[in-house]
C-alpha cells in the first residue's frame, strides 16, 4: 500500500488526503500549527471545484454557509462613497453566481472533519529534510522520530518547506505581483449588514465584510511596494510593518489598526505567483499554493487546491504504482487549467478580471 507524506493542513493537504484514502492509498499530513488554522479571508469556490466538493458531500454543507453578501460600497480615503453595487462583490464576485463563497476556517474545518478519523495528522510539527533513493523518500522532523514514505506532497504554501528541499530557493520560483495583504478578525464596529465596505488612499486601502451573522468583521489591509524583506514567521513584525506603512491613512484607519494588534488571527504576506517549470522532482511533487500559486487576486486559489488534490489522487489511483507516470499526466492536466487560472490575477492590474475570463477559467478542465 502507498504511503503519502502530505504537508500542510490548510485545504490541498486534507482534500487531497481524502482522495487517497479513497483509492486505498495511505496518506500522513504533517502540520507546523497545532491545530486547524482558524481565521482567514472568504474564499470562493467556482466552476469544476464545486464538482469536487460535491463528489466529497461537501456541497451542501458548504451552501448552508456560504457568506450572503447584498453589495459593496466603493469609498474615498476619507470614507465618501464613491459607488455602490448590489449585483457584484469584491471578494464575492456576481451576487447572481452558482459559485460559492465561504469563510476559509469552515472550508478546512470541513475538510479536517472528513479525514481525522481515517487520515494520520502530525500537529505542530514540520519537515527539515528529505533525503530521495530508488526506494522511497526519508523524512525528518522537527519534532517526530524520522520516517521513510513511498511519496511525498508539498501542500505548505506560498512559502512551501518541502518545495524548498527538494527544489531550491524560494526566490526562484516565487514571483511578487506588487501589493502586500493582510487579513484578520475584528468587531463589526461599523454595524455592516451583509455588506462590503471597500475604500482606497493611493497605494493602500482596504476592504472590509461582516461574517459570523454580522458578528465579526474580517478586515482587510494593504499596500503596493516592490518586495520587502521581513520575517514571514515573525507576526509583530509584520503588524509593525503594516501599522508604519497605512499610518497616513483616514477614514476608520486607526480604530482598524488598532484592532489588527488584538486579533489573534492576524495573517500578513505578499501577492505573488508561484512558477515553476515541474512541479514533480523523484518522489516529491506539490499541488496547491506550493506548486502554483495563483495569489488571492485571482480569487481561484481555493478551486485550484481542491481540483489539484482531486487530479493529483485519481492519477496516483490510476497508475499502478509508476508514480512517475502519474506525476506526468497530473501535471498535464492540471497546467493549462493552472494557467488561465494565474492569468486572472494579471488581466486587469488594480481591479478584477473579466466575467468572461473568469467563466472561461474555471471550467478549464475536466474532472
Amino acid at each position: 500500500m502507498t504511503t503519502v507524506l502530505i504537508s500542510g493542513a490548510s485545504i490541498a493537504g486534507p482534500a487531497l488526503a481524502y482522495w487517497l484514502r479513497r483509492h486505498g492509498l495511505t496518506p500522513t499530513i504533517v502540520e507546523r500549527a497545532p491545530a486547524p488554522r482558524i481565521g482567514g479571508q472568504a474564499i470562493d469556490i467556482r466552476g469544476v471545484a464545486l464538482d469536487v466538493v460535491d463528489r466529497m458531500d461537501l456541497l451542501e454543507p458548504l451552501r448552508q454557509v456560504r457568506t450572503r453578501m447584498r453589495g459593496m460600497s466603493m469609498l474615498d480615503g476619507d470614507g465618501n462613497e464613491l459607488m455602490r453595487s448590489t449585483e457584484h462583490a469584491i471578494s464575492s464576485g456576481r451576487l447572481d453566481s452558482d459559485d460559492i463563497e465561504v469563510l476559509r476556517e469552515d472550508l478546512t474545518r470541513m475538510l479536517y472533519e472528513r479525514t481525522e478519523s481515517d487520515v494520520e495528522y502530525l500537529f505542530d510539527d514540520s519537515v527539515t529534510g528529505i533525503e530521495q533513493d530508488a526506494h522511497g523518500v526519508h523524512v525528518r522532523f522537527d519534532r517526530a522520530a524520522p520516517r521513510t514514505f513511498d511519496l511525498v506532497v508539498g501542500a505548505d504554501g506560498l512559502h512551501s518547506t518541502v518545495r524548498r528541499l527538494a527544489f531550491g530557493p524560494e526566490a526562484r520560483f516565487v514571483h511578487h505581483l506588487g501589493t502586500y495583504l493582510a487579513v484578520f478578525t475584528a468587531e463589526n464596529f461599523l454595524d455592516l449588514d451583509n455588506w462590503q465596505v471597500w475604500f482606497n488612499d493611493g497605494d493602500a486601502g482596504g476592504g472590509l465584510y461582516p461574517a459570523r451573522d454580522n458578528t465579526q468583521l474580517r478586515v482587510n489591509l494593504g499596500f503596493r511596494s516592490e518586495p520587502i524583506a521581513y520575517d514571514y514567521r515573525d507576526v509583530d513584525a509584520q503588524r509593525r510593518l503594516l501599522a508604519e506603512r497605512l499610518a497616513g491613512l483616514r477614514w476608520e484607519t486607526p480604530r482598524l489598526l488598532k484592532a489588527m494588534w488584538q486579533a489573534p488571527d492576524f495573517y500578513f504576506d505578499a501577492m505573488a505567483q508561484v512558477r515553476m517549470d515541474s512541479w514533480s522532482r523523484g518522489r516529491v511533487t506539490l499541488i496547491g499554493d506550493a506548486g502554483y500559486c495563483a495569489s488571492p487576486l485571482s480569487g481561484q486559489g481555493t478551486s485550484l487546491a481542491l481540483v489539484g488534490a482531486y487530479v493529483l489522487a485519481a492519477e496516483l489511483a490510476g497508475a499502478g504504482g509508476d508514480h512517475r507516470a502519474a506525476f506526468d499526466r497530473y501535471e498535464r492536466r492540471m497546467r493549462p487549467f493552472v494557467d488561465l487560472n494565474q492569468a486572472l490575477a494579471t488581466e486587469n492590474p488594480g481591479g478584477p478580471a473579466s466575467d468572461e475570463s473568469i467563466d472561461r477559467a474555471k471550467q478549464a478542465i475536466a474532472l
